[in-house]
């Protein structure tokens, strides 16, 4: 259902499951004014309508050995549509690329790879982003540091 309605209510739902979506059922219907039910009835009809896509945990990174950001800009030699959906369904199998977006510009794609180090990062150029056909070239730029990163929309 696309273009839900979306009240007042629903709102203050989204902002508060953005923030923390493991706070308790009764803590949110507190927090938005409803009782426990009414509310689990709204996240249920997001949940259904698209709006709310799914729960996830938000993983640090360097934690896990991937301090490497790098973002890639791609121009393809072709813009058919089946190029950019041969290029799209490739990257959407690889797991280093976390963001890609197809741009306006002078470059067709911009995507945000993670990876452990330089070696790393230049196997997935070599082993895998070189490989695709129409790949017009590739810039890449690192990230030195993060200044500011969310998953919160601001939602009015």
């Amino acid at each position: 259902m696309p273009n839900q309605k979306i009240d007042d209510i629903d709102r203050r739902i989204l902002r508060a499951l953005q923030l923390d979506a493991k706070i308790s059922l009764s803590e949110l219907a507190d927090e938005v004014g409803l009782s426990a039910s009414p509310c689990a009835r709204r996240i249920r009809l997001l949940e259904r309508g698209g709006t709310i896509k799914g729960y996830t945990a938000i993983v640090d990174q360097e934690q896990v050995g991937l301090p490497i950001n790098a973002f890639a800009s791609i121009k393809l030699e072709r813009q058919r549509e089946e190029d950019l959906d041969r290029f799209e369904d490739a990257v959407s199998r690889w797991p280093e690329v976390l963001d890609c977006y197809l741009m306006t510009g002078q470059r067709d794609y911009l995507m945000r790879i993670v990876a452990a180090d330089l070696a790393a990062y230049e196997r997935f150029i070599k082993d895998k982003l070189t490989r695709l056909d129409n790949i017009a070239s590739i810039e890449t730029s690192f990230a030195l540091g993060q200044v500011k990163r969310s998953e919160v929309l601001p939602i009015q």
